[in-house]
């Protein structure tokens, strides 16, 4: 299948191009208005039944020529609420918006592998469903589903790619099983009340308590769970107060609880109890009150076993070798989990750390960027692993 490599490496101009575009132009999550028209128009172009939903999601359907099953690729078009500093010439124009995760990559990706997927239609056995997503940073992928991204015609499974700085380029990370972790984000208010600092014994101080609770939770992953179950429960963001000699009346807390465990929901339901229970403790002790409230977001990622062996046999045909492989799980949180909870699902990454082109800043980093040599990787592994499920 040499003629799909050379198919990509003739657009490969046009993949980085398009990723340019989207990464000067980022949006947020249900606001990928602009996006979303590129990516509408260029799916039309193509002569593919479009549709939008879920606000600012797209989806793209090919039916092949022969009946059979229907393949889901997914990808996501989303940007985050930070300011760039890699100072690149296509860096965003957005102030304050910048496509720090990848995203920008996996559509541009998606659109080029929909285009040479379009050419061999007479030979697919099934449909395609080209997913492009909004909102992945906060769950959009329930909202699609609710809107039944999964039905008519009924999706059989499902891949999805994620570019990722901490693997080397070259390296693909593909793991059977859990491979990233369930999240809960909560918001916390600690209520005290306000007073002056020379008269303390006159009111009630939440930044006490709160900085107690911080201290605290974190005895819950190390002292209550299973040392040998991946757990990280992390304080994002704290505020409170005004001035420095004003005792505040109410301190609010933000973070994440992220796990993988494999009774899912029973472990969570203990982990979640544990979890206010020392946020209560300590409130009571302090005379404070509190109110807790946790933010909807995403189960484990689960990958299917026999849907990751479609993706290592694609893999190695695009690579041209099996020594590029990465035993990989990560305790970040990716809402294609909803999707593989549903349907047989494999999420991969491609490695994209390259310290020569300065790409191995984290994810959510100011200074992040992509090893743009590796995009072609993606577009190949969608079109073998596509067609490597379809007519198999």
């Amino acid at each position: 299948m040499d003629y799909i490599k050379e198919e990509v490496l003739e657009l490969e101009e046009e993949l980085i191009n398009l990723r340019r575009d989207f990464h000067m132009h980022p949006e947020l999550g249900f606001q990928e208005y602009r996006t979303s028209g590129i990516v509408f128009d260029y799916l039309s172009k193509l002569g593919l039944e479009v549709e939008k939903i879920a606000k600012t999601g797209v989806v793209g359907l090919l039916r092949g020529k022969e009946p059979g099953k229907t393949l889901m690729l997914r990808a996501d078009m989303d940007a985050l609420p930070q300011t760039e500093k890699t100072g690149l010439p296509y860096a965003s124009i957005n102030e304050g918006i910048m496509h720090a995760c990848g995203h920008d990559g996996h559509t541009a990706m998606l659109l080029v592998a929909a285009k040479i997927l379009c050419k061999y239609k007479d030979n697919i056995q099934g449909q395609i469903k080209f997913v492009f997503q909004p909102n992945e940073e906060e769950a959009g992928a329930l909202d699609m589903i609710n809107e039944g991204v999964l039905k008519n015609p009924k999706v059989d499974a499902a891949f999805a790619i994620h570019l990722w700085t901490p693997l080397k380029s070259g390296e693909v990370g593909l793991t059977e099983g859990p491979i990233m972790a369930a999240l809960e984000e909560f918001e916390l208010i600690i209520n005290g009340k306000g007073g002056h600092t020379g008269s303390p014994h006159t009111a009630i101080d939440p930044i006490l308590a709160a900085t107690n609770i911080v201290q605290s939770l974190q005895s819950i992953q190390t002292r209550e769970i299973d040392p040998l179950l991946p757990i990280a429960i992390m304080v994002g963001k704290i505020r409170g107060g005004s001035a420095r000699n004003v005792i505040a009346d109410a301190v609010q807390i933000g973070g994440t609880i992220r796990f993988l465990f494999k009774n899912e929901e029973r472990e969570k339901k203990v982990l979640l109890e544990r979890f206010e229970r020392l946020i209560k403790g300590i409130c009571e002790g302090m005379n404070v009150g509190y109110e807790l409230k946790y933010i909807p977001s995403n189960p484990s990622l689960l990958n299917n076993g026999k849907m990751t062996n479609y993706i290592k046999k694609a893999a190695i045909e695009t690579f041209g070798r099996d020594d590029i492989f990465v035993d990989y799980r990560s305790m970040a949180g990716e809402d294609f989990a909803e999707f593989s909870q549903r349907v047989p699902s494999t999420l991969y990454f491609i490695g994209n750390g390259n310290e020569e082109k300065g790409t191995t800043y984290p994810h959510h980093h100011p200074m992040f960027n992509l090893d743009e040599d590796t995009l072609k990787y993606g577009v190949e592994i969608h079109v073998r692993s596509a067609l490597g499920f379809l007519n198999d």
